[in-house]
């Protein structure tokens, strides 16, 4: 007994500090509301991932990202997104692949990758198709100066309101694949692989 009464304290210490680092965020569909959200720019990320002449994977990520969400909780299959991605602030773990991606192109020729000054890439749904928590999101992607269907496979995540502030949170992970040839950046094939594996965290706030 005398054991239990000096463990109490601590035990309850413990328990007041799990309810106060408690996550705010929830993976519960009741906790989400409908209308206009916008992205959380900080917390957004597509990560791109190539096959590197057959022996590693090798990915790189793009940040910064803007863009809009509407939903409704009632009909999340009539839910709209309209991304935009800053390609120009692609990011790598080498400082030389990295300018390698931003090289400028030479004179009379198309640039190895995305060019010195490359256009935003652009990801307007145009139709969701919900399954409980999960959404097969297809839309036209805008990057390089070309236009092409891409389907992503989208999940919820959590949603909940923020401490700070108490703004109204919602976050999706998604999944999904392009061909780099399609949109005209076929630098290295097929050594280095044309398939783009795309894996996106989206983070938004109302």
């Amino acid at each position: 007994m005398r054991l239990i009464h000096a463990a109490l304290p601590a035990l309850m210490l413990t328990g007041l500090a799990g309810a106060l680092i408690a996550q705010p965020g929830k993976p519960d569909p009741a906790a989400v509301t409908g209308g206009a959200y916008t992205v959380d720019p900080g917390h957004t990320l597509v990560k791109w991932e190539v096959d590197h002449l057959g022996f590693t994977p090798y990915f790189g990520l793009f940040g910064d990202i803007t863009g809009t969400l509407q939903l409704d909780p009632k009909n999340p299959s009539a839910a709209k997104v309209d991304i935009t991605i800053p390609v120009s602030k692609v990011t790598t773990a080498s400082a030389g692949l990295t300018k390698h991606l931003l090289k400028p192109a030479e004179a009379g020729k198309s640039a190895d990758f995305f060019g010195a000054t490359p256009a935003d890439a652009k990801f307007v749904s145009t139709s969701v198709a919900a399954n409980g928590q999960n959404a097969t999101i297809t839309g036209n992607l805008t990057l390089n100066g070309v236009t092409k269907p891409v389907t992503l496979a989208a999940k919820f995540y959590g949603a909940g309101k923020s401490p700070m502030g108490g703004k109204e949170n919602i976050g999706f992970t998604a999944t999904g694949a392009i061909k780099r040839s399609e949109f005209n950046i076929a630098y290295g094939l097929p050594m280095v692989g044309d398939e783009v594996k795309l894996e996106i965290v989206a983070a938004f706030t109302k």
